[in-house]
């Protein structure tokens, strides 16, 4: 039942974000395989309530597709455990765990918000393509992403999303508060470990297809792999040196 959850919420969450997460936008027409997109001129658009709220759930329903992969191994060991030590406990305590882990995310969506309004409004992300206009707005994040990919606090939130059975047994908190708060804490280690990773949507496009996939798949191999924490840190060094190389495009 845990695993047809995941799954449904996955790929309603991918539909919604594919079909233009309420903007009225096509995601093909933002999507392309060149980096960095090309530029085009327009007007800043100045944002109105309602479309910030969009905006809001477009961020926060495409974390949750992108994601969701990665975590779905500790939110399955989450309903194992608590299965087997409370078999016969009632309530929903797997979706309490599933919802504090998207809160984090939700926090992390209503920031990536407001810095989207504000590079649009300075012109520095095109408000039809949601990708950067700007090569050292570009360079700027592929810099901000690969220092953070070696950091000793990237890799700490990492080992945390790397051993979902340990971190379990050191955070376990009974009942239906205790689901929420461990969900709403493994959610804030992973923001952590990817925040930085997350804001190269702004580079690549925010609805970009391709680039959205591939970050998505980067943090899935990050989280998953035996080698994983080496992939991180060869990634920060390409980061870092794609970054350079942009302020001399």
């Amino acid at each position: 039942t845990t695993v047809a959850g995941l799954v449904l919420l996955f790929l309603l969450s991918t539909w919604y974000v594919l079909d233009g997460a309420g903007t009225g936008m096509s995601t093909l027409a933002m999507t392309t395989w060149q980096f960095p997109p090309p530029r085009y001129e327009y007007d800043a658009n100045v944002w109105s309530w309602s479309y910030a709220i969009v905006m809001l759930g477009m961020w926060w329903v495409m974390m949750v597709a992108m994601m969701l992969p990665s975590a779905a191994p500790t939110i399955l060991l989450y309903a194992r455990v608590h299965r087997h030590h409370q078999p016969h406990a009632r309530g929903p305590h797997v979706f309490l765990f599933l919802l504090g882990y998207l809160l984090a995310w939700l926090l992390f969506s209503v920031a990536a918000t407001l810095l989207h309004a504000m590079l649009e409004r300075s012109g520095l992300v095109h408000s039809m393509l949601m990708w950067s206009s700007n090569a050292t707005l570009t360079g700027a994040l592929l810099l901000l992403a690969g220092a953070w990919q070696l950091t000793p606090l990237k890799h700490a939130c990492l080992a945390q999303c790397r051993g979902p059975a340990a971190w379990l047994s050191r955070h376990w908190r009974p009942g239906a508060t205790g689901a929420l708060r461990m969900g709403l804490h493994h959610g804030l280690f992973c923001v952590g470990c990817c925040w930085s990773l997350m804001l190269l949507l702004f580079a690549g496009g925010v609805m970009n297809r391709v680039w959205s996939a591939g970050l998505a798949i980067l943090v899935l191999l990050e989280k998953l792999l035996p080698q994983g924490e080496w992939l991180a840190r060869g990634s920060g060094v390409l980061l870092l040196v794609a970054g350079c190389v942009m302020f001399f495009v």
